[in-house]
């Protein structure tokens, strides 16, 4: 019985897939398996996987007609016989001591569900300025509360970079086709919402490559829209369940895409907050926009009333929680980031 069973979906994945496997190959917990899932590929990626698993009986290998990375993934994840399972990409690269140290903290930390660790991204040419503030955002949540803090802001765990325990992820039923939501990400959610606690290794463990066809790029599920409509679906599920009324902090284009998923899950948006003096005194969906000023007076007209910061622009977040922390509202009690 292995320490660890390691995921790898691959499709199409012969030009970066030698270097992904020989990177596992290199670890130094050598107690593993790879369940490397071939997804219909029509490359040399079968052959390569065959390869591995006549050299090294640690690697071993389905193939599969081409069904997309959740089924294929989930393929994988049935056929894991270690306590952990961890999950990577055919085009990324694990450092040496990746399994070693996601092993020992969840052995150490019974309490955690997932572990990531810090990421960087390569090769550098390629990393454009977005990737780069996400990737730096990723890296500066590394405990349980940061994480959950910031878990409706973003997908907050590079997805190739998790080690699950076995049972957490059994009891989710892997990852799911939910709506069109991103996979990775509706899993972190549903796992928030049942009560799992996450963590990173506060060291760079794992390379995340970026490329054109990376499918976060090519896949509608990872759509601006889709992100959007994940967010709204498990807000209203939780921390806005059975709440009398909803502020969003935000009357500009983030807040008004949010506002319109969380009113077609139901939620009883009633205002919006901005500091635009053009825009306080307006209406966005039908409510009116107020100022900072007037908010305490409208809380206090609601039983349960939550809110939510909804701002794009860079930096703003921490200016909100600045201002909500003054007036004595409590982040994750009162109030969400949520962009």
């Amino acid at each position: 019985m292995p320490s660890v069973s390691v995921i790898l979906p691959c499709y199409n994945a012969a030009r970066t897939l030698e270097e992904t496997l020989e990177s596992l190959a290199r670890q130094s917990l050598s107690d593993f398996e790879v369940i490397a899932v071939d997804d219909g590929s029509k490359d040399n990626t079968g052959l390569m996987l065959e390869r591995w698993s006549k050299r090294d009986p640690r690697f071993r290998y389905i193939k599969q007609a081409h069904s997309g990375v959740i089924y294929a993934s989930n393929v994988g994840m049935l056929e894991c016989r270690a306590p952990y399972i961890a999950r990577t990409d055919a085009d990324d690269i694990s450092h040496p001591q990746r399994l070693e140290k996601q092993v020992a903290f969840l052995e150490e930390n019974p309490d955690i569900a997932v572990v990531s660790s810090l990421v960087k991204a390569f090769p550098e040419k390629d990393v454009g300025g977005g990737f780069q503030v996400y990737i730096e955002w990723l890296n500066s949540l590394v405990g349980d509360e940061d994480i959950k803090r910031e878990i409706f802001v973003e997908s907050p765990l590079p997805n190739p970079s998790v080690m699950f325990r076995r049972e957490w992820l059994l009891k989710m039923g892997g990852y799911k086709e939910n709506d069109g939501f991103p996979e990775d990400y509706d899993l972190y959610l549903r796992m928030h919402l049942a009560g799992a606690n996450f963590a990173k290794i506060p060291e760079v463990l794992f390379e995340w490559r970026e490329h054109p066809d990376r499918i976060t790029h090519t896949d509608s599920r990872y759509s601006l829209k889709n992100f959007l409509h994940a967010k709204a679906h498990y807000l209203a599920k939780g921390p806005l369940k059975d709440r009398d009324a909803v502020i969003i902090w935000g009357a500009g284009m983030m807040g008004r895409r949010l506002s319109k998923w969380l009113m077609r899950e139901g939620v009883p948006i009633v205002a919006f907050v901005d500091i635009d003096p053009k825009k306080i005194g307006n209406t966005r969906r039908g409510k009116p926009i107020i100022a900072v000023d007037a908010l305490k007076e409208l809380w206090g007209s609601y039983q349960t009333p939550a809110l939510l910061a909804s701002v794009g622009a860079r930096g703003a977040r921490l200016l909100i929680r600045e201002r909500l922390n003054d007036l004595g509202y409590i982040e994750g009690q009162d109030w969400w980031a949520a962009a």
